[in-house]
């Protein structure tokens, strides 16, 4: 017979491994390539002391003369908050009692919420990946009609709950939920009556998460400070960054060549945005050179460009290519997956007031990059538009 009872022990021995190594594993290509582990986690914060430069204690000399001078490594210290990432089912009482003698329909009640919450978490996590760690998914162009525009949909799918602001700490609607995306037009609508507030240049984020988000490739490509260190007074922590006016093999290999020669890194992941991929694609059957694939862990298909993976992913900006060294990248997690439980250890909790259950999922991680001059990133702009080029400005040979 089934019962919550038995539905909290078929959560806890069932399906907690399988959900959590679908959402370590399955998540994104990129996240795959990623080490999670518990090292440098010291209470609610990753500590993590990096190297930077090289040993100076070397140097040539005479016979009979004096030995270098020691010069010990360079070391800086990051400092970053866990972020709290959660992921929520929901079970109504109704639904429990009417398999409670059939466990095949209770089977396929959790199968389709475990299922439910994978695809959510794939979504969000895989954003979170590319994300600044504000959390901001698009800005508001234009409100008509209770119809939002926004400037770039790839952030939004339909169920998804949002909080709209207007700064970063001002909402102007709460807990709003998607229910249509018009990914042509760049327009939206929710099931909420729009407030005055909602207007042009007041921003979208996922409910109660503004500036608690990963630290992503946004924040790490970005020109602020990054775990509590000053990029303006320390060159190494900015990756190279280049304009360029079309994708080829040529600015490709120009990206991965200074970074190998000036930051000893090894580009090993390439990601990019669909466009890029189709110019890729389509410079590559210009100049009649064949397509070389390959799959990768969890089944993703790839092309390739000299047995790198290039993989296309959704939430990578339009016109752009990442070439990372994820050697570099590494997950810092309190513990992996885990279901919340109450002080009787049950993980099913009834909502108040309502005759539905709910169970938390919950994660306690951020990434951290420990060498950002060893990551590229390439922007394709107008061929009007003057071509720079903003390389990490001091070589980082280890």
């Amino acid at each position: 017979m089934v019962s919550l009872s038995s539905a909290d022990k078929a959560l806890k021995s069932v399906y907690l491994e399988v959900v959590s190594n679908q959402l370590n594993t399955n998540v994104n290509p990129l996240l795959s390539k990623i080490e999670q582990t518990t090292r440098d986690v010291w209470g609610k914060e990753i500590i993590k002391v990096a190297p930077f430069g090289i040993n100076g204690g070397i140097g040539a000399g005479d016979e009979t003369g004096a030995l270098p001078a020691s010069a010990e490594n360079n070391y800086v210290k990051f400092v970053s908050t866990l972020k709290n990432l959660y992921g929520t089912i929901e079970i109504s009482d109704k639904a429990i009692r009417a398999s409670e003698n059939n466990i095949g329909s209770f089977v396929n009640l959790l199968n389709a919420e475990m299922e439910g919450l994978i695809k959510a978490s794939q979504f969000n996590f895989g954003r979170m990946l590319f994300g600044d760690g504000t959390g901001k998914l698009a800005t508001v162009a234009s409100v008509s009609s209770g119809v939002i525009t926004v400037d770039s949909v790839k952030n939004l799918i339909e169920g998804l709950v949002i909080d709209i602001h207007s700064d970063a700490s001002t909402k102007v609607l709460s807990g709003a939920r998607i229910t249509s995306v018009d990914r042509v037009n760049k327009t939206i609508t929710v099931n909420k009556t729009l407030t005055e507030g909602v207007v042009a240049n007041t921003f979208l984020v996922v409910q109660n998460s503004y500036g608690k988000e990963l630290t992503g490739l946004g924040a790490i490509f970005g020109t602020g400070d990054l775990y509590g260190v000053t990029r303006a007074s320390n060159a190494w922590m900015n990756p190279y960054k280049a304009n360029i006016t079309a994708i080829s093999d040529i600015e490709i290999q120009t990206a991965i060549d200074y970074l190998e020669e000036n930051a000893g890194s090894v580009v090993d992941y390439i990601t990019c945005s669909s466009d890029v991929k189709r110019a890729y694609q389509a410079y590559l059957a210009q100049y009649k050179q064949n397509v070389d694939y390959m799959v990768l862990e969890g089944g993703y298909k790839a092309i390739s460009y000299n047995g790198i993976p290039v993989v296309s992913d959704r939430f990578v900006e339009d016109g752009t290519m990442y070439l990372l060294n994820t050697k570099e990248f590494a997950l810092h997690q309190l513990c992996d997956w885990e279901w919340l439980a109450g002080e009787d250890g049950r993980i099913l909790k009834q909502n108040a007031g309502y005759a539905t259950y709910n169970a938390t999922l919950v994660k306690y991680a951020d990434l951290i990059c420990n060498k950002c001059s060893g990551q590229a990133k390439l922007t394709i702009v107008p061929a009007q538009e003057e071509v720079t080029e903003t390389p990490a400005a001091e070589s980082d040979p280890e």
